[in-house]
């Protein structure tokens, strides 16, 4: 496996912004009990760049709000507010023909999108008839075969004639990337893509990704809880904390020189590392929450991070540049007068 972090800096990688989020948000209303209503910031003011070329990497623990922030880009979600551009035009709250071609998921379970009744070779050949790619059954079944090939799936013309059941996980999840380069998006966001499948073959599906990046110079969202993938072969890192970016920057900085206490724990937490897990503090009372484990003033990290002060309970903390284009939103990073 070729390590791809230190690379994360290459300017030569990552070409202009093709799909660009600014300020999102977007809130769910949920109970706890009869007497409280809960308001949940599942994302709050983010603010996202992807460009051409190049795999960003969003990283957080489940419940963090890095899936909605996928189905706020692909338009499966409507955003409470914030814009959305899509080459720096501003794209509305429903998604037009033009957007969806453009901006495609790959999901965590590529069997939940394959039809179990229809052949590997029936679900590429709708995207190609619907979007008028293809017209005839010649047409049809080689630009499938080109698709099956593109994804490594060989020999193809065998895989066209397969049910979804006859294939393995990684198998599939090839499938549901070939089906997402069916209408040549610009944009792919892969959320947890790997995570159901064999630690064997992961790696596998990880190189294809950056090689549809490289070779077809598409903007790639790598949603993951694992930030050890991330630095593998993500360009850039972006840590995700209840709705929030904590730390955000070139794979190599983050990885090596973390500027956030959550970004620390993350990486002792990994494979690799240590005993992180058990360095996180008990979530306080929910008497003094807006949302579950989340404070009603101060940093959003401060009730469960190891190096808390005073002044993180009251007020929070902005964005502290690191230099080399990465900066952490802790106080511990601010500079000295």
């Amino acid at each position: 496996m070729t390590d791809t972090a230190s690379t994360g800096t290459d300017a030569l990688r990552a070409g202009a912004v093709t799909l660009a989020a600014n300020g999102l948000t977007k809130t769910y209303a949920g109970r706890w009990d009869r007497r409280q209503r809960a308001v949940t910031a599942a994302v709050a003011g983010v603010d996202l760049e992807l460009r051409q070329g190049a795999i960003s990497g969003l990283v957080g623990q489940s419940g963090s709000g890095k899936s909605t922030i996928a189905k706020l880009l692909a338009l499966l979600e409507r955003r409470d507010s914030g814009t959305v551009l899509l080459d720096g035009e501003p794209v509305g709250t429903s998604p037009t023909n033009a957007y969806r071609r453009a901006v495609q998921m790959v999901f965590q379970d590529p069997f939940a999108s394959l039809n179990p009744a229809h052949t590997i070779g029936y679900h590429l050949s709708r995207p190609l008839r619907v979007h008028h790619y293809a017209r005839t059954r010649a047409e049809l079944r080689s630009q499938s075969v080109g698709l099956l090939e593109q994804v490594k799936l060989r020999p193809a013309e065998e895989f066209l004639m397969k049910f979804p059941h006859q294939l393995s996980g990684g198998e599939r999840q090839r499938v549901a990337i070939a089906l997402a380069l069916a209408v040549r998006p610009q944009v792919l966001l892969a959320d947890e893509p790997v995570s159901m499948l064999d630690v064997s073959i992961r790696a596998g599906l990880l190189n294809l990704l950056r090689e549809l990046a490289d070779r077809q110079r598409l903007a790639v969202l790598y949603i993951t809880h694992d930030i050890a993938s991330a630095r593998y072969f993500a360009d850039t890192i972006a840590v995700m904390y209840a709705g929030r970016i904590v730390e955000r920057g070139p794979a190599c900085e983050v990885v090596e020189r973390p500027g956030h206490p959550y970004t620390r724990l993350l990486l002792a937490a990994a494979p690799q590392g240590g005993r992180g897990r058990d360095q996180l503090r008990p979530l306080p009372e929910r008497s003094s929450r807006t949302t579950a484990g989340v404070p009603a003033a101060g940093c959003v990290f401060a009730p469960r991070c190891p190096q808390v002060m005073d002044r993180c309970t009251r007020s929070a903390p902005e964005a502290y540049d690191l230099g080399a284009g990465h900066n952490a939103s802790c106080f511990l990073q601010q500079p000295d007068p």
